[in-house]
């Protein structure tokens, strides 16, 4: 089977999933809803308002912010790994995750100052303000590991993200101690992850820049690729190194910042996916990779916040702990097969 066909058949697939999964998500929850109910509610009114307004305007919202967020993380695994070289890179080994998470918690504590009342607290702490507190903090840490690429190699780099993340956690928790009751439970739901809290509106906001992050990604594909055996042979095929390396890095905060502000830090997905994605398509060139990734990190979010709801009877689930059951083992079986593969060729 050749490398196109290969990659078609991998894209159906995961679309095919991605669609029952989507049809398994609007029904399957506290209330189960039967699948002519579904439609009922989606296209026309069905005879029963509570469930129209539990799968068109609770259920139908979280599941496109799960495929949307999980589709610009999936891309933006892509581009880290392939920008820093490194198989283990995403935005929270690499500290982006924990620079949202720092600019958020100190628009927190600030906005808590602003306003006399919770009222004017919550007014200040609107949602375009989240997401420029977490665009700032993923940016700024996006610049710092940039620079600091060109002085240390790729396990040093990983192991001072890693660093900056436990030191930024320990950071926030002493910015919240000194912010009010308010602002702390503000803080603690929003990094928690979740994809529930989902609004059209918010969707909307949020999208504009992860189209623009998707067209960077892709117009850069090419160009990508060749960045995988060096610098060096990049730019002897006439490849702007500096300015791919740019673009890349803007496509990446342009990926991750609005996921960040509205969902919160949502983990393992940008690690996983490329290693789905490279695992169904058997090759590394750039362009096939974007859109199983981003079809990949849909399906899977899907699968997870698909998880987190169903109907529990005592306990809750967060999302990134979901994540991390699934992602973990197939990240080891995934880098042990590969080994294994690599050791018998």
């Amino acid at each position: 089977m050749s490398n196109r066909s290969r990659i078609l058949i991998g894209a159906l697939t995961l679309f095919i999933t991605l669609l029952a999964l989507t049809i398994c998500s609007l029904s399957v929850g506290q209330v189960v809803v039967d699948f002519s109910d579904v439609t009922k509610a989606l296209f026309s009114e069905s005879s029963n308002p509570m469930l129209d307004h539990i799968v068109a305007d609770i259920r139908l919202p979280r599941v496109l912010m799960a495929i949307t967020a999980g589709a610009a993380l999936g891309v933006a695994g892509v581009l880290m790994q392939t920008l820093f070289r490194n198989p283990m890179a995403d935005a929270w080994s690499l500290g982006l995750t924990a620079g949202g998470q720092l600019g958020v918690a100190l628009a927190t504590a600030a906005a808590g100052f602003v306003g006399p009342t919770a009222i004017g607290f919550i007014q200040v702490f609107d949602g375009i303000s989240l997401t420029i507190s977490a665009g700032l903090g993923v940016l700024l840490s996006a610049l710092g590991m940039m620079a600091l690429s060109r002085r240390i190699g790729t396990i040093s780099l990983l192991v001072v993200g890693l660093m900056l993340g436990f030191s930024v956690q320990g950071l926030v928790s002493v910015i919240i101690h000194f912010a009010n009751r308010i602002g702390g439970k503000v803080y603690s739901g929003w990094a928690d992850g979740t994809f529930a809290a989902a609004t059209f509106e918010g969707i909307g906001m949020m999208s504009v820049p992860i189209a623009i992050g998707l067209i960077f990604a892709l117009a850069n594909g090419k160009a990508l690729t060749s960045l995988l055996l060096g610098e060096t042979y990049a730019r002897s095929l006439g490849t702007d190194v500096v300015r791919l390396q740019r673009l890349t890095l803007l496509a990446v905060v342009l990926l991750v910042a609005p996921v960040t502000a509205y969902c919160g830090p949502i983990t393992f997905l940008g690690l996983i996916v490329p290693h789905l994605a490279r695992a169904i398509s058997r090759s590394a060139q750039i362009l096939p990779l974007l859109p199983l990734s981003a079809l990949a990190g849909a399906a899977l979010a899907l699968t997870a916040d698909l998880v987190v709801h169903l109907p529990w009877e005592m306990h809750f689930l967060h999302l990134n702990a979901v994540l991390g059951m699934i992602g973990a083992p197939v990240v080891i079986f995934l880098l042990v097969f590969s080994s294994v593969t690599k050791r018998q060729s």
